[in-house]
């Protein structure tokens, strides 16, 4: 059981998973920032960058999916609130020697409650969408390192993680 002095605002006073009331709070201009990589064989890594995936472009597609992502994350998280989102942008990074391709993706919103959920997933999603495209080639691909880095907007201000 939770007592209302508990940070997990999801819960009730009794430990009852619900949905946050944000009907009293201020619409303010909300970002988050989340980012993950995929590390794969150096040979399906060349595929990748090099474009020549069986499946196809596999970073333009992974693309399409993460901001399809960010758009139905309410549907996904169960106690995540529909938002009305202003921009999801998404950018790969390539990294060869590591033989990974890094996902950052920002979103924006103009509401009463922030859109953390919405980069994480819509991460996520893309990194699966690379995996999903590229699988026949390499099935031990690793997903890591999947965070948010920095939410801006709200009641809690700007928030930034340690050595960003």
């Amino acid at each position: 059981m939770t007592s209302a002095a508990t940070p997990l605002t999801h819960f009730d006073a009794q430990g009852q998973a619900h949905m946050v009331d944000v009907s009293a709070k201020t619409p303010t201009h909300r970002v988050a920032v989340a980012r993950g990589r995929i590390c794969m064989l150096p040979a399906t890594f060349a595929l990748v960058r090099d474009g020549q995936a069986r499946k196809g472009d596999v970073l333009g597609v992974a693309r399409i999916a993460a901001i399809q992502a960010a758009k139905r994350t309410s549907e996904l998280v169960p106690l995540c609130h529909p938002l009305p989102l202003t921009r999801v942008a998404v950018e790969f990074r390539l990294d060869a020697a590591a033989s990974a391709v890094e996902l950052q993706v920002t979103a924006e919103t103009v509401g009463v409650t922030g859109v953390e959920m919405e980069a994480l997933t819509a991460v996520q999603i893309g990194l699966l969408t690379v995996y999903d495209m590229c699988k026949a080639a390499d099935k031990g691909m690793v997903m890591d390192d999947i965070r948010l880095l920095e939410k801006q907007g709200g009641k809690s201000g700007h928030w930034r993680a340690d050595g960003v």
